[in-house]
């Protein structure tokens, strides 16, 4: 069965949750930079993911899958630098890390999977 709508993503879900989960763990954060561009780049995953499934074309949405891909790393490089500032403790962000890795593979298996159609 094809997917009819972004949210029937996986990926997309995915992404949501860690989205929500970074935004809950930094909302008393008192460095407002780091705060708001972990939190911007954490939403521009699933966002693009969004924006891109709605594109005329397949080349169009892989466009947006990479967008996603490079959003999710920033959170991820985002993260290990959390650890060295002591905003998060290491087991707590190790395990957003994982997760980050879950959302690439994805990403790299659904551009994969869309290319094959164009």
């Amino acid at each position: 069965m094809a997917v009819q709508k972004f949210e029937d993503l996986l990926v997309w879900q995915k992404s949501q949750d860690l989205a929500v989960t970074i935004y809950k763990l930094f909302q008393d954060n008192k460095d407002f930079s780091f705060r708001d561009q972990i939190k911007r780049a954490a939403v521009s995953i699933s966002n693009n993911i969004a924006e891109g499934f709605d594109r005329n074309s397949n080349a169009d949405f892989s466009r947006f899958l990479y967008f996603s891909l490079a959003s999710n790393s920033e959170v991820r490089s985002m993260l290990y630098l959390s650890i060295r500032l002591n905003f998060l403790n290491k087991e707590e962000a190790i395990l957003l890390i994982e997760n980050t890795n879950e959302i690439s593979k994805m990403l790299h298996g659904l551009i994969k999977s869309i290319k094959t159609n164009y």
